[in-house]
């Protein structure tokens, strides 16, 4: 089956009960209706609400445990109740606190202490007395932000008891001495994760934005939400499938992905489009865009406003971007070197034949990347020239410092993802993925919308970004395997041990100019990790390497359109062998980088040409742009 020919058909959800609706008054004069009451008011409505919200968690516990067998499988010893190993991480963590018991002890006197200072405090505010709070929330915590967190001296106990313990006990983990550096990081990792998930904001009698909406819907927020969560369980066939955005509103090609262009090459794993031209002229040597098959690219397109695929093709650039197949079991065999060979070798065989242009400019994002990096260094050993630049979006390849991602690749835990992969038929379902990186951000991609669509009865909201990040991807095994254990687990290819196609690649004998961006906060490719790899790219002074810091992550730290004058990038030529040296003498810029990085695209460029419409050269357009494989889903 190819990739256009896979049904895509949205599975119907079993029929739910009517929401109920708050009655009005009885005994209303001439029919009318009196003045309507609250739920809680109205002893009728408020005893059919209670119907319906009980009929509807029977409906859940009932649906959860007739799709979600691996429930029952782990409860009759079939599968493993830690598939992620944390056990062992929290196993060694309690020794090391039982070999340590002056330091524990030193540590509860201090949790004393904080919590005498807090009872302090809050006696004081309880007594009306304006006084500075004992403990504030972190920089960029959104959860306290209604105002009774601050206002309501209970919800402002609350909430400060729970920020005393929470920084208590991650001070206390991150003290510990004796642990190994890698269960000890699993360990702090996973207790955020619990520090996320009991925060007073999860919990709706204490939620003061809940507790309005409550009284503002009189209570029909809970019956909603009761039925969203019953809809997600059934679009995840039993596991909790949070809808992050509206699924139905966006539809590729109409209202999102839009750029116009056609398909013009496609195999077993991709397809090639080319964007129609938007100027008379163009750049000679056309760009070719990887984007990660771990998400999908049209992330570089998601509305004219924002699109970086658009504007490069306003600036003048004939643009060709891989839009990667969403594999299903038929491709369970693939592997790494076949999407270097089938992904960017065949890609570059067909920008030629689409232009006549033996070069390219090409652009790797993420593991789109990794994947562009270790095939240069294969083509530098064989003398293969055909990409003439390379610029890099948050992509790494040398992955010692790659953050909380290297807390899921230990030996336990790939045992357990391959397993996964074998019952999925070989493929690593896009779920998969999208709950490890919503974990990193969990208060953001998980809990919030906990809250919203469940607490507070919402309708997801209608969002490009958010949509994009749920419109999640499957792997093929052999790939994703290869992908975790070579570069993450080993780091193969930075320390010059990798193999590919017979060859043993070095990153020192890439000789080409090498734009590096990197993103300030971001947590999948932190800049460090990729300052790195700009290192790596130098090492043997081949290659001209430009790094650049951008202001925001992954995501925002990218796409970032000129237009919007948002966040900042800092610039510096030098490549010193430390990143505290390199930030030191680097000069920040307001606004995007995406202007800075076209000038140094420019100065390597070698003229222009006619601008070149899809199906001029020796490829005929196959459909229009974005193409088949990106609308199958996951």
């Amino acid at each position: 089956m190819t990739q256009a020919d896979q049904p895509t058909e949205k599975k119907k959800s079993p029929e739910k009960k009517a929401e109920s609706k708050p009655k009005k008054a009885a005994g209303a004069p001439n029919g009318e209706a009196a003045e309507e009451k609250s739920l809680f008011e109205d002893f009728d409505a408020l005893s059919e609400y209670l119907v319906d919200t009980t009929g509807a968690g029977q409906e859940v516990v009932r649906e959860f445990f007739l799709k979600n067998a691996d429930v029952m499988k782990v409860a009759t010893g079939q599968k493993s109740a830690d598939p992620l190993n944390v056990g062992e991480s929290l196993q060694e963590m309690m020794q090391a606190l039982a070999a340590d018991p002056g330091t524990v002890m030193q540590r509860q006197f201090n949790l004393w202490g904080d919590y005498a200072k807090l009872m302090a405090t809050m006696g004081r505010k309880f007594a009306g007395e304006e006084v500075k709070p004992a403990i504030e929330p972190e920089p960029g915590d959104k959860r306290f932000t209604h105002k009774a967190w601050r206002e309501n001296p209970m919800l402002d106990f609350v909430k400060q008891s729970y920020l005393t313990y929470a920084k208590w006990l991650k001070t206390t983990i991150h003290q510990l001495e004796g642990m190994d550096e890698h269960e000890k990081k699993k360990a702090e990792f996973y207790t955020q994760q619990f520090l996320d998930a009991i925060a007073p904001t999860n919990f709706p009698v204490l939620n003061p934005e809940v507790v309005e909406t409550t009284i503002e819907t009189k209570g029909e927020n809970i019956l909603k939400g009761m039925k969203n969560l019953l809809e997600d369980l059934d679009r995840g066939d039993g596991s909790l499938a949070i809808r992050q955005a509206d699924l139905e509103h966006f539809k590729l090609g109409v209202n999102i992905a839009t750029t116009p262009g056609k398909v013009v090459f496609q195999n077993e794993i991709l397809q090639l489009i080319q964007y129609a031209p938007m100027t008379e002229e163009v750049a000679k040597r056309p760009l070719l865009i990887f984007p990660p098959w771990i998400n999908k690219f049209y992330i570089l397109d998601l509305q004219p406003s924002n699109s970086f695929i658009r504007w490069m093709v306003e600036q003048g650039r004939t643009v060709f971007v891989v839009s990667w197949v969403n594999p299903g079991p038929e491709l369970k065999h693939k592997t790494f070197e076949d999407y270097i060979k089938q992904g960017c070798f065949e890609a570059l065989g067909a920008v030629k034949k689409a232009t006549g242009e033996e070069e390219v400019d090409a652009i790797g994002y993420c593991i789109g990347g990794t994947m562009l990096a270790t095939a240069l260094s294969l083509m530098a050993k064989r003398g293969d020239h055909r990409i003439r630049s390379a610029t890099f979006f948050t992509a790494q390849a040398d992955f010692k410092e790659s953050g909380d991602l290297l807390l899921f690749v230990d030996d336990e835990q790939l045992d357990a993802i391959e397993k996964q992969m074998d019952a999925a038929g070989g493929v690593l379902e896009g779920r998969a993925m999208a709950t490890t990186f919503n974990m990193l951000r969990s208060n953001d991609l998980i809990w919030s919308f906990v809250i919203d669509n469940y607490m507070k009865g919402k309708d997801p909201a209608k969002f490009d970004l958010l949509y994009w990040n749920s419109d999640a991807t499957r792997m093929p095994k052999k790939v994703h395997l290869f992908y975790l254990r070579e570069f993450y687990q080993h780091n193969r290819l930075a320390k010059g041990e990798m193999i590919i196609d017979g060859e043993t690649l070095d990153l020192g004998d890439v000789d080409i100019p090498i734009f590096m961006q990197a993103g300030e906060t971001d947590h999948i490719a932190p800049h460090n990790s990729v300052y790195r790899t700009a290192r790596l790219f130098a090492s043997k002074d081949k290659a001209d390497v430009t790094y650049m810091l951008a202001g925001s992550g992954h995501i925002a730290g990218v796409v970032n359109h000129p237009d919007k004058k948002k966040y900042h990038h800092s610039i510096n030529p030098a490549l010193p062998p430390k990143l505290d040296d390199w930030k030191a003498d680097a000069v920040r810029h307001p606004g995007s980088w995406w202007p800075y990085w076209m000038e140094w695209l420019n100065k390597i460029s070698t003229g222009k040409v006619p601008a070149r419409m899809p199906g001029d050269g020796d490829l005929a357009p196959i459909e229009d742009a974005p193409g088949s494989y990106v609308k199958v889903k996951a």
